[in-house]
């Protein structure tokens, strides 16, 4: 697959102390520019917190179909590195999330994006991260940057695919304790496990949400779409849940996982078109 656009490699959005510098890829529609700001969305991968890459996609995807998909539907696409939990544990991922958005939103006129038209969309962990920046509250200490671009600026859509939303069932897992810096048991950890799922941060205000999940997968269960999904609507904000039939993690087993990202990208190109005054 390839569409028309620009690809600037290895921006360099965050550089701290102690750790490598965090990079991003940012593809952008050929027609964008400061009479045509184009809408935004952030893609951050999965990896179960403890590895992958912003530049892979899962294995059955074709390589830079996400991306190319957004840019064809005129969307600039920008794919993260984040703080992996052997190198940093939560909520250092979310933090890298955030400036992350904060450096795309003050270049955006640089690249002919509307930071206004901002989503954000993760597979597994990395959905995760995007549903805790559409979510929790930021710290002031982290709310803004250099530039004065805030976190109070909420982001416009979200889309999370087989990812964990209620990590308090699954502490035990070696994954998730790892990400939150413990073994899933003592005084305490039930509470960080708590902060840091999405569930526990829905409010009627929140962006709307696509959730797509397969109902056979085996390393996330399925469950934990259906919670955020049923506490968004009962909260009164808008979700949509898509259950993958016979799919597992990441939606192996399906014959069409090309499809499901034309469902997410057509999400977006709903919920992050221009207003029309």
């Amino acid at each position: 697959m390839s569409s028309p656009g620009i690809v600037h490699e290895g921006l360099t959005y965050a550089e701290i102390q102690g750790f490598r510098p965090l990079l991003l890829d940012l593809h952008v529609p050929a027609a964008a520019g400061p009479e045509n700001p184009v809408p935004l969305v952030v893609w951050m991968h999965g990896g179960a917190f403890w590895a992958g890459d912003r530049r892979y996609l899962p294995s059955n995807l074709a390589p830079n179909a996400v991306f190319d998909t957004l840019v064809a539907a005129g969307i600039a696409a920008a794919t993260i590195d984040y703080r992996l939990s052997g190198e940093a544990r939560f909520p250092a991922q979310l933090d890298d999330v955030r400036s992350a958005v904060r450096y795309l939103r003050s270049n955006a006129a640089r690249w002919g994006i509307d930071a206004t038209r901002v989503g954000v969309w993760g597979e597994s962990a990395g959905g995760t991260l995007g549903a805790l920046a559409a979510l929790a509250p930021a710290e002031a200490e982290n709310s803004h940057d250099a530039s004065g671009i805030s976190d109070a600026q909420p982001l416009a859509a979200a889309a999370l695919w087989c990812s964990p939303t209620d990590l308090v069932p699954l502490r035990h897992f070696s994954a998730i304790a790892a990400f939150l810096g413990g073994t899933g048991t003592g005084d305490g950890f039930e509470a960080v496990a708590a902060q840091a799922s999405p569930t526990t941060h829905v409010r009627r205000d929140a962006p709307p949400f696509f959730i797509m999940h397969g109902d056979a997968d085996r390393k996330c269960p399925v469950q934990q779409a259906e919670v955020l999904h049923e506490a968004l609507l009962a909260a009164g904000a808008r979700s949509e849940l898509v259950l993958v039939e016979g799919a597992d993690h990441v939606f192996e087993g399906h014959p069409d996982a090309q499809g499901l990202v034309d469902q997410v990208v057509a999400f977006f190109s709903r919920e992050l078109a221009p207003t029309v005054p």
